[in-house]
């Protein structure tokens, strides 16, 4: 009462917000005959201009008016878009680090326009993240005409570009990109060895179009850049023929699908042993027995992928690979794979090749990775029933856009149905008497086999249509471009096409590009333009009178949002329309979360077959139903963001302490301290602390020394010495450790070896980390059982994680200081391959990409079993000198021909440090 009575007397949060931006509107439109009245290369200047008083310390704030007038005008000349008061609005939300929720149709990719042009006058660079990459070309070829004339640059970030031209592109003013490129690319960039090899610049600002897609929807899947792992798809093979007929016995498992989980009952804990030991799975004991950990990993794996997992809605099977459905896109995502054996479970239980499993190399979330940039904003025509996630976790405020124009479009009540079947018939019949009247129509699905299904129904009516599954996102673009046109039915999951307007008539633009696509002709274009155009203004004002878009909605997705995205097609710019979705007890939201009460109540109202129930209160018992999904939703994106804040603050610090060793041109005095710590660590396990010479270990010392750092030293003789302790035997070995080191130093040369150091820490901390981050792995899978005995999870996460960073960190030094005590220079090639890191992709997030070149040198040849590393030539030729080694170093390119003329990659001969 209270709050409602506030807001009555001072407005909305929102209202406020709103007052404070209008206030600037007038001032920047008061700008607008004096901008107006400027030649181009005067226009052009005032770029020039804005850079000069940045530089001399004046802020973005004080130029906003100023800056947007010249943008603004700069769109009329060259776009021929001028930005209408509620976009200026939208740029300012932005420019202060917001989101700014705008209504589909409202022109959001102009609005950004203001904002990017604003702050990439710092010269520090502006990230423009969009959901796929056909938005990232579309947005960046059309809106670089713009930056262009103002004197900025632009550059994209789409897959298999080459490094260089990804760090052209980044070095741009502004750089558009996908949120998995940007994201692999940081990861990637911290697998470098070298500072001029990393592609991204210090990040500044990111505005993230679609932002509820990318920060929330897609918030629950890290990304994985990830290596091979032993193989086991045999066992997969076994266990899945196991499960295939465990799964026809419902008794089993029990299968909760609120929170998508599966387990095994008792009567299907002994039905599996017996079942793998008459396969031959289980060789001795029982399942739960510690030796057979693993099978019990892949019997989980396997019973998820039959009873969690559907073919052709969460995922489909094409040229013999399983490939993941988005399940708020509906759209195929090749390339991404389930993490932790799942991906392998689904291909066995589909009968195709079982690829190898992988193991994490780096990996981070969407949360932790957009949380790294200093100035973050986004943009989105759904955002507001999302406000708290967005407050809590990106501390991010969403501010709601007025729209240009009234909105017109008629929504009505859901029609709620007892079976999926009558309500999919329900849903032809107003196709069919939509379509008739020549309104188009836009019907919206869940998944790709009901949009399929659907589309069967009209078939067999013989109503033409089109089928938009999302596969291809430039088809996708088109089509729903076109959806306005008059009679048009087009039939699509949820969000295809997003980003991309549907205008009453069609779309001038895209028809324009694809009928004279190719045409050289000046004059013939311009008919065929002007024809096109005439064309589409006529069937405007056709679908206009027959009542715009008709937007039906054949089930209610798990998020509102969702909803008021496909909602929202309908209406833009002031335009007529209708929507209405159609519901069945059957379907998922409501079979789960609202079934048993909603049923109840439609057999006492006595509901036939074919009938239908329309009611406000069961769209508010289908929202209540919604809000109960979004809030587990949230819960889950927390907790998972919880434990990965664990692990975010130690990447932070080994990716920083990575930065630190490959800018410093001398690790020399790193390499010392390190061996001096493992010396002291050495001895005093050795020597117990004001202990007399007898009670010493001389001679488990000598033996480590000798492993550790190939020196033999007469500890047992030093013993004998009067006065002798701990820090004497210390001070002794540290000496003769630097004569050592200093031995080979002149060997080699100053300048090579300080090379040399550099990549033996540097593939030392990352075999190390790769290591520290499979053991996080295993922690995370089981720390959940701590609740049993009543203690907290979370913090025993925390306090076992510390405990392994700091044993990473002690594992680390002493690789170093082993692997520096036995570098030497060889002719012979060493006696063990070269370990070939071409298996390494990314997992679930983006197609396959190798990282560093020098990364072989980071796998399992620094480990204690494998042979010391030596810097080893390739070859039968003479050894050169140091002075020519240095030269090659620095003129030849890792994966030329070795000048030695051994006929092999430089990389592979002269070039590796194994």
């Amino acid at each position: 009462m209270f709050a409602r009575l506030a807001r009555a007397l001072f407005g909305s949060a929102n209202d406020r917000s709103l007052k404070a931006y209008q206030r600037r509107v007038p001032e920047i439109n008061a700008l607008e005959p004096t901008v107006q009245a400027l030649s181009d290369e005067q226009l052009q200047h005032k770029t020039v201009e804005f850079k000069e008083r940045v530089a001399k310390g004046e802020t973005l704030d004080a130029m906003l008016p100023e800056a947007f007038a010249v943008c603004r005008e700069a769109s009329r000349r060259v776009l021929g878009k001028r930005h209408f008061d509620v976009q200026l609005i939208g740029a300012m939300v932005l420019h202060d680090g917001r989101i700014a929720e705008m209504r589909t149709g409202e022109g959001k990719t102009l609005v950004a326009t203001l904002a990017v042009y604003l702050n990439a006058l710092s010269g520090k660079g502006v990230h423009v993240v969009t959901v796929n990459d056909y938005l990232a070309r579309r947005d960046a070829e059309e809106m670089s005409v713009l930056y262009s004339f103002l004197g900025l640059t632009t550059g994209v970030i789409i897959p298999n570009l080459a490094d260089e031209e990804r760090r052209e592109a980044y070095a741009a003013d502004i750089t558009y990109g996908t949120n998995n490129e940007f994201g692999f690319d940081y990861l990637r960039d911290n697998m470098k060895y070298s500072l001029a090899d990393m592609v991204q610049r210090p990040f500044n600002h990111a505005i993230v179009d679609e932002v509820d897609s990318i920060l929330i929807d897609e918030a629950r899947t890290p990304l994985i850049i990830s290596g091979p792992a032993d193989d086991s798809s045999d066992l997969y093979r076994t266990v899945d023929a196991v499960v295939a007929k465990l799964v026809l016995e419902p008794e089993t498992f029990d299968k909760d699908e609120k929170q998508r989980s599966v387990t095994l009952t008792e009567a299907g804990s002994h039905r599996i042993e017996e079942l793998l030991n008459e396969a031959g799975v289980l060789q001795e004991g029982g399942l739960y027995d510690i030796h057979n950990v693993a099978v019990v990993h892949h019997v989980q794996q396997s019973l998820r992928a039959y009873t969690l997992f559907t073919r052709d809605v969460d995922y489909i099977v094409r040229d013999g690979k399983v490939i993941i459905i988005d399940e708020f896109t509906g759209r195929m995502m090749d390339g991404r794979r389930y993490s932790d054996g799942l991906h392998q479970a689904l291909e066995a239980k589909e009968h195709v090749e079982i690829q190898q499993e992988n193991q994490t190399l780096a990996s981070i979330t969407f949360q932790n990775y957009f949380r790294l940039y200093p100035k973050l904003s986004g943009m989105t025509g759904t955002a507001m029933t999302e406000a708290d996630e967005f407050a809590e976790i990106y501390n991010l405020t969403v501010v709601e856009i007025p729209t240009n124009r009234q909105v017109k479009r008629i929504d009505t009540d859901d029609e709620v149905y007892l079976t999926a079947g009558e309500k999919f018939n329900a849903v032809a019949d107003l196709i069919q008497e939509v379509s008739a009247k020549g309104q188009p129509t836009l019907v919206g699905t869940t998944s790709i086999e009901k949009s399929e299904y659907l589309s069967s129904i009209l078939t067999g009516r013989g109503i033409k249509h089109n089928v938009l599954n999302a596969r291809h996102h430039e088809k996708e673009a088109s089509i729903i471009a076109q959806a306005g046109a008059p009679g048009a039915i087009t039939i699509a999951t949820n969000m295809a096409g997003r980003g991309t307007d549907i205008k009453l008539g069609g779309n001038i633009e895209m028809l324009t590009h694809a009928y004279t696509d190719g045409i050289e002709d000046e004059a013939e274009r311009a008919r065929i333009t002007e024809e096109i155009r005439a064309a589409v203004e006529a069937n405007h004002g056709a679908v206009h009178e027959s009542g715009g878009l008709y937007v039906i909605g054949t089930e209610r997705h798990e998020s509102r949002r969702v909803d008021n995205q496909l909602r929202g097609r309908s209406g833009r710019q002031g335009d007529p329309g209708n929507s209405r979705f159609f519901l069945s007890l059957e379907d998922d939201l409501i079979r789960i979360f609202s079934g048993d009460r909603m049923g109840a109540m439609m057999q006492k109202m006595g509901l036939k077959e074919g009938e239908a129930i329309v009611h406000p209160w069961l769209n508010k018992a289908v929202e209540k139903a919604q809000k109960r999904v979004e809030a587990r939703n949230f819960d889950m994106r927390k907790n998972t963001l919880k434990y990965d804040d664990v692990m975010n603050d130690q990447r932070k610090e080994v990716y920083s302490q990575r930065k630190e060793y490959m800018s410093s041109e001398d690790l020399s005095g790193v390499i010392a301290e390190l061996r001096l710590h493992t010396i002291e660590d050495l001895v005093h396990a050795h020597i117990p602390e004001k202990s007399f010479a007898e009670a010493w270990d001389t001679a488990g010392l000598s033996k480590s020394l000798i492993e550790t750092l190939n020196l033999d030293l007469p500890i047992a003789e030093w013993a004998k010495e009067d006065g002798m302790d701990a820090e004497g035997v210390i001070e002794r070995v540290e000496a003769e450790a630097q004569k050592a080191q200093a031995a080979r130093t002149a060997n080699m040369g100053p300048e090579l070896m300080r090379m040399i150091e550099k990549q033996v820490v540097l593939t030392t901390f990352d075999a190390v980390w790769k290591e520290h981050l499979h053991g996080l792995d295993q922690l995370r899978q089981g720390i959940g059982l701590r609740a049993y005995g009543q203690r907290d999870p979370l913090n025993e996460y925390k306090q076992e994680a510390f405990q392994m960073f700091t044993a990473m960190l002690d594992d680390m030094r002493l690789r170093v200081t082993q692997t520096m005590c036995r570098i030497q220079a060889v002719s012979e090639p060493p006696p063990y391959p070269v370990v070939d890191t071409s298996a390494q992709h990314e997992t679930f997030e983006a197609p396959p990409a190798a990282p560093a070149s020098l990364e072989q040198a980071s796998q399992p040849v620094m480990s204690f079993a494998a042979p010391q590393p030596q810097f080893a030539a390739q070859g039968s030729v003479e050894e050169p000198d140091a002075a020519t080694l240095q030269r090659w170093y620095e003129e030849t390119p890792r994966n030329a021909l070795c000048p030695c003329g051994s006929g092999q990659k430089f990389k592979h001969c002269h070039g590796r440090l194994a």
